[in-house]
């Protein structure tokens, strides 16, 4: 027979072992949470894991009883991110992303030329979609190009029904008598505008002057416009020195100011000359005088090497200076050589 004693004391500790057998607070796992939650457990209370919004499980338990032994079961519960659908592609753009899992987010971009017809960033929900709705890249277009005043368009090729494309152009041109200022061409920018227009005014000449010795003819109107052309012709003997033809320019001055040049009479009877590469006898050829412009080449001796080298002369506006090493010889001085007999010079080099 048990003592009353021993009995309260077995009692006692069988109690206390069978309180001692709860469970503890269970472990965190990421993105994971437990109900109930409590900080112990009695044994056959259950607990159960589940995933956090925008988590899914993979594999192992999600239920658990507090045994008797007080220690919950090992947990390999795992929950991980939902994944969006791949959107790593955006045609004529660029996307920017570190992964497509919640909760990341990602950026878009559109290359020059197309702009962005939605969100600029979107995010992966809880749901695995995302949100707002991807964007795309539409391209920019310009509306038809403004007409300048007195221009009319030149060239224009719209690549959108009547709308223009990035970088597509136009090209104007200004009506008669009326000059451009500015770029003829404008383009369609980034921005969906077109580049800065010319600007078309009309712009007068004054009647151009006669010249001495000369003649200039122009339209026969009351006045002279941009691109309107006069012509200029010289008197016999006279040169023109100038363009023949001048245009009346986008300033309001003629490209050019033509003047007539006098002819050069020669005061040496007798020579042989260079002209144009050729020998000729100076007193047939320019028997009328040299023109304005025209360009001989003189022998002269070199007495002390006994050859001979040649200096230029010109015809400039009715003067000419004959080099002083040339030495004309009276045709009674038959015993002396002309300078153009004597055999040239070795050039030095």
């Amino acid at each position: 027979m048990i003592s009353p004693v021993l009995f309260f004391s077995l009692s006692f500790l069988c109690h206390v072992a069978i309180a001692g057998r709860t469970c503890p607070k269970p472990d965190e796992l990421p993105n994971a949470e437990v109900t109930p939650l409590k900080s112990s457990y009695e044994p056959g209370e259950q607990i159960v894991y589940f995933c956090r919004p925008g988590y899914v499980s993979r594999g192992a338990m999600r239920q658990f009883t507090c045994p008797l032994t007080g220690m919950w079961p090992i947990n390999t519960l795992k929950c991980l991110p939902r994944v969006c659908p791949f959107a790593g592609i955006l045609e004529n753009g660029i996307v920017r992303y570190t992964t497509f899992e919640y909760p990341n987010t990602i950026s878009f971009a559109c290359k020059k030329g197309f702009y962005l017809n939605g969100t600029n960033s979107a995010k992966c929900t809880e749901e695995g979609i995302w949100s707002p709705a991807l964007p795309v890249c539409a391209p920019v277009t310009c509306p038809p190009p403004p007409i300048p005043k007195f221009a009319k368009l030149h060239i224009h090729k719209p690549s959108a029904g009547n709308n223009s494309l990035y970088l597509d152009t136009a090209v104007f041109e200004c009506l008669p008598q009326h000059a451009m200022f500015g770029n003829d061409t404008i383009t369609c920018t980034a921005h969906g505008n077109w580049s800065e227009l010319p600007e078309c005014r009309e712009v007068k000449c004054p009647f151009p002057s006669r010249p001495d010795n000369g003649f200039v003819n122009y339209p026969a109107k009351q006045a002279l416009y941009y691109k309107d052309k006069a012509t200029y012709g010289c008197h016999d003997t006279f040169v023109l020195d100038g363009p023949a033809e001048v245009e009346c320019g986008k300033l309001g001055n003629w490209s050019a100011q033509p003047s007539c040049k006098a002819s050069c009479k020669l005061s040496v009877k007798k020579a042989t000359v260079l002209y144009k590469g050729e020998r000729v006898k100076l007193q047939e050829k320019f028997k009328n005088g040299m023109l304005h412009g025209e360009k001989v080449s003189f022998f002269c001796k070199n007495k002390e090497k006994k050859c001979s080298y040649t200096e230029d002369a010109e015809c400039i506006d009715g003067t000419i200076e004959i080099p002083k090493c040339f030495k004309e010889h009276s045709s009674l001085a038959f015993w002396k050589t002309d300078a153009s007999d004597v055999q040239a010079c070795e050039s030095d080099s």
